[in-house]
């Protein structure tokens, strides 16, 4: 399996959350049939670009401003601590009249909606149960942290009359969200299971393509309550991502110190 250079470093270093040295970036990269010049052209141009910085010689962490355009990526382990029960209530964002020919400012605006679960209704007004986040008032600086303009409305809706509950309930294909939660666990039970039969490098390989699989779920998950989705089974697969990330953190600690030794 052939990755992109620049991709893979930046995806070992959110998932590991430390510093990576240019040797491991190597070996790591390796597994996937990255070359090494591959590899010290990537460091290079991600370090121009701002996204890494040095933590000592030749060894290379993210930089705030990666950490920064991260957002909600750097913190998944942690995602659901921001759920809470549901009143039946929403929470709206209205943009209509924030325009759309800053391409650079409307890429920002749709990643953040995107990332907190929000589902455009009508045109430029966006919504989400109002499950997350203690307040509206932390909702709106998590968005505007996340790149949505001030000037977009962000506020509280309820008391919708069936007709528009039914529309609202149907932005979501809760039913794939439901299968990709059951299949995902299944997938990592099995993974792990048989993960002590594997040649090492493979192990690693493996963990890291279903792993960050897992996670890239996790982090873009709507987090939407019951009855939308099966609030348990979303739980149980949380909690089985976190458990599958510490074993392939362990097996790549394992197989970078045994090339090191």
């Amino acid at each position: 399996m052939k990755a992109n250079a620049k991709h893979l470093i930046l995806d070992l270093l959110l998932a590991f959350d430390e510093a990576l040295s240019a040797k491991d970036a190597i070996a790591a990269c390796q597994l996937f049939g990255v070359s090494d010049n591959s590899v010290r052209v990537a460091l290079a141009r991600l370090s121009a670009e701002g996204l890494i910085e040095a933590a000592e010689r030749a060894t290379y962490r993210l930089s705030p401003t990666a950490l920064e355009l991260a957002g909600d990526v750097a913190t998944w382990r942690t995602a659901e601590q921001r759920v809470r029960t549901w009143n039946g209530g929403y929470i709206a964002v209205f943009s209509a009249g924030l325009g759309r020919t800053d391409r650079t400012a409307l890429r920002k605006r749709e990643r953040a909606l995107q990332l907190l679960g929000f589902r455009e209704l009508y045109k430029g007004l966006h919504i989400r149960p109002d499950n997350i986040e203690d307040s509206i008032l932390t909702v709106r600086k998590r968005l505007y942290t996340l790149g949505l303009e001030r000037e977009a409305i962000v506020f509280i809706a309820n008391q919708f009359e069936s007709h528009h509950e039914s529309e609202i309930h149907a932005l979501w294909d809760t039913a794939a969200l439901n299968n990709s939660y059951l299949q995902l666990h299944q997938q990592m039970t099995t993974w792990l299971a048989r993960a002590e039969t594997l040649e090492p490098e493979a192990a690693a390989r493996e963990s890291f393509i279903l792993g960050s699989k897992a996670i890239k779920q996790v982090v873009f998950d709507p987090l939407l309550p019951e009855p939308f989705v099966d609030v348990a089974a979303r739980h149980a697969f949380v909690e089985m991502t976190r458990n599958f990330d510490q074993v392939g953190h362990k097996i790549w600690r394992d197989l970078v110190g045994t090339k090191k030794a």
